[in-house]
């Protein structure tokens, strides 16, 4: 399967892979990239870096939102094959390591599975990965506060509640906000489109997360690259309005 490979601002892609996005940023053939996917969209990722004429010998970093398997899926790969640091949340770091793993479980899963699309996409997730043990060996912790030296020069923000190091990721000069799962435009699990949060079986701190949308709604942008679902242009602000109201 070739992933989707969408210009969202300048030198900014967002990629859609097997039900998860990631997000490539680039000046010249250098790259950052945010997230990796499952562990299976390997080829996926490799490709959609060629597409934006970039490589994997050229990305500076590999920057994770969170820990889980459908965004740290490559994430080691790079590492070990060509060096890439990667870096996330400090309270992330563990996790990444998995020291311990805050993820939907099985039982969480199948206790779900009456809702419309779990069981399908339960059944991609087993194929691509969701569950394989896929720890990254030396993650870096990100700085406290401040642009990255990076492709892109993105701003980590710490929105914590889906795990508790999540980051979404500020691009200023662009407009764009790379929200991870913090705040998404849609999922196969999920009957809504538009901005919202996940459901509720794959937060480990609803209230959290929740409470994380007021950090969102202070950023400056008007492009949202989510972790899942398409792009969602209008101000970020009034996208993490309207996951809240959703969400209540």
């Amino acid at each position: 399967m070739r992933a989707g490979v969408q210009q969202v601002a300048d030198g900014t892609y967002l990629v859609h892979g097997s039900n998860t996005n990631w997000v490539i940023l680039t000046e010249g053939d250098a790259a950052t990239l945010i997230d990796t996917g499952y562990p299976g969209d390997r080829q996926q990722v490799l490709d959609s870096l060629a597409e934006v004429g970039s490589s994997p010998e050229a990305v500076a970093a590999v920057l994770i939102t969170h820990a889980h398997n459908d965004h740290l899926g490559s994430a080691q790969y790079l590492r070990e094959t060509y060096g890439t640091p990667v870096r996330t949340h400090e309270a992330e770091v563990a996790h990444a390591r998995r020291e311990f793993l805050h993820q939907v479980t099985i039982g969480q899963v199948l206790r779900n599975g009456w809702r419309p699309g779990v069981l399908p996409w339960a059944v991609h997730a087993l194929r691509v990965g969701g569950t394989a043990h896929n720890p990254v060996a030396e993650p870096e912790a990100l700085p406290a506060a401040g642009p990255l030296d990076l492709p892109g020069r993105p701003v980590p923000v710490h929105t914590p509640g889906h795990t508790q190091g999540h980051t979404v990721f500020h691009l200023p000069q662009a407009g764009v906000v790379v929200s991870g799962d913090a705040l998404v435009s849609g999922h196969p699990t999920s009957r809504l489109r538009g901005p919202q949060l996940l459901p509720d079986m794959f937060h480990h701190e609803r209230a959290r997360t929740l409470a994380s949308l007021d950090i969102l709604e202070e950023l400056d942008a008007d492009v949202l690259a989510p972790g899942h679902g398409p792009v969602h242009r209008g101000p970020v602000r009034e996208a993490a309005r309207r996951a809240r109201a959703h969400a209540r």
